[in-house]
């Protein structure tokens, strides 16, 4: 059957939850109308020119990008600049853009856990967990309106737990209330004790959107007077950046980074180390994750894989007893493209879509002499 860009959306949604992302980054439908009908999806690494015109010839309406083509507020539309020569051609090719970065990132089977399955790391756990405070939100509703207020609650957000979205509690009673003078109740009259068949809904939502949250709860809810309870919870939110685990069995530095150049069929890695230092607990993260690497120390990591790093990362990482191998921004991060690209076909597949979906062609960007 047919597909509208918000099925799609929705699909992403659980695939990549909104709520990994990370406060600077900017994720979700950068380009396009959610109401669009979707023949064919193009999933890549970057909205390249090369990737927008490949897409043009293959008649794809859609690109799952992993990196936005927009970080920064524009002021200027013009096809004849750098910075948004490719966002025109996307509108005039009526070609939209969903984009899937930290949140890709964070979420389990995303960039970093393929990336962990490349490298044969096994027994693997986030990196830098998300330990974003949780708000857990219990509303009263008149039922007749419980449906209009948990849809306006979830649109924000809110009900995410792990790949599912929408997700909440709820139980059937009665509320009392009476009315006091001056005020103008939604159901009852003033000065009479009313009874009401009503619904308490609860969910959970991240700190940050806790404002959105509560807004929307109040809009939406028909009372005059709104009974709710807000509480912070002590749990945590499942993903996190990067990923740690352990090989098979120890190996030396040098095999083990001729290991991870084969596995991503990169032309080169640059390492900083001694050969023969023993690695078997493995850190990595997929991009730029010699952020990191404090936390990959103290994790008792042997060694970082990622990209970007720069002369000083190595130097602190070997100051601090490990090593780092760079396999490149690109390298680290290109798996996820085909693999994200069967799993959607298989999500696809079952919820009987009339869909196309294929992986874009992208090379490194650097090569080496």
């Amino acid at each position: 059957m047919p597909v509208i860009c918000s099925e799609i959306i929705e699909l992403m949604e659980e695939i990549a939850p909104s709520q990994y992302a990370e406060e600077w980054d900017n994720v979700g439908l950068l380009v396009g109308d959610p109401r669009q009908v979707i023949h064919k999806i193009m999933v890549a690494l970057d909205v390249t020119p090369q990737v927008l015109e490949s897409a043009i010839e293959q008649g794809a309406q859609l690109i799952i990008s992993h990196h936005p083509p927009l970080f920064k507020a524009i002021k200027q539309l013009r096809g004849d600049l750098p910075g948004t020569k490719t966002l025109c051609r996307l509108v005039q090719n009526d070609i939209a853009v969903y984009a899937a970065h930290t949140t890709l990132d964070a979420a389990p089977d995303g960039v970093n856990d393929v990336l962990a399955g490349k490298l044969g790391l096994e027994h693997c756990e986030a990196l830098s967990n998300n330990k974003e405070i949780l708000y857990k939100l219990a509303v009263c509703v008149p039922e007749s309106h419980t449906s209009q207020v948990w849809e306006a609650i979830a649109a924000t957000g809110a009900g995410h737990i792990g790949n599912y979205s929408h997700c909440s509690f709820q139980i059937h009673g009665t509320g009392t209330f009476k009315p006091l003078p001056g005020t103008q109740p939604f159901i009852g009259e003033p000065g009479k004790i009313e009874s009401v068949a009503e619904c308490r809904l609860e969910t959970v939502f991240p700190a940050r959107l806790r404002s959105n949250v509560l807004k929307a709860m109040l809009n939406a809810h028909p009372y005059e007077e709104v009974a709710y309870d807000l509480y912070c919870l002590a749990n945590e939110q499942a993903g996190g950046l990067g990923r740690i685990g352990t090989l098979a069995k120890p190996v030396p530095l040098s095999e083990f980074a001729a290991q991870v150049k084969q596995a991503l069929a990169a032309a080169a890695v640059k390492v900083a180390g001694l050969s023969d230092k023993t690695v078997y607990k493995v850190a990595i993260c997929g991009g730029s994750g010699a952020s990191l690497l404090t936390q990959a120390v103290q994790a008792g990591a042997d060694v970082l894989v990622t990209g970007d790093v720069d002369y000083h990362d190595a130097l602190t990482a070997l100051e601090q007893g490990a090593a780092v191998i760079d396999a490149g921004h690109f390298g680290t991060e290109y798996p996820v493209v085909e693999d994200l690209t069967g799993r959607l076909r298989r999500l696809a597949h079952e919820k009987k879509w009339d869909v196309q979906i294929v992986p874009a062609v992208q090379n490194d960007i650097f090569t080496y002499v």
